[in-house]
């Protein structure tokens, strides 16, 4: 079932409150992993760092950085999902 195109909480596969594994991808050299985590407190303002880690490719062009964050509602993902990927510097956020 689809409201104002949204899935409802009752359709989601998860159950809320949750631990959420979110991981974004960018340019190392870009500031990017600084911003991200911007967006993240933005949705999540008790994000701790420390659920945070950060891994660079082999040569050191692009980084991957995880958050696992404790998720209150499939609205609170599906908008933090949104802002990421609207943010040129996020290459892939999966």
């Amino acid at each position: 079932m689809f409201y104002y195109g949204r899935m409802c909480e009752q359709d989601s596969l998860l159950e809320f409150p949750c631990s959420f594994p979110l991981k974004v991808m960018g340019r190392s050299d870009s500031g990017f992993e600084a911003t991200a985590l911007e967006i993240v407190r933005h949705h999540v303002p008790d994000f701790d760092t420390e659920a945070m880690r950060a891994v660079a490719s082999r040569q050191g062009k692009y980084l991957s950085v995880t958050f696992t964050l404790q998720a209150t509602s499939r609205a609170q993902l599906d908008d933090l999902y949104r802002e990421l990927t609207a943010c040129e510097q996020m290459l892939m956020v999966i």
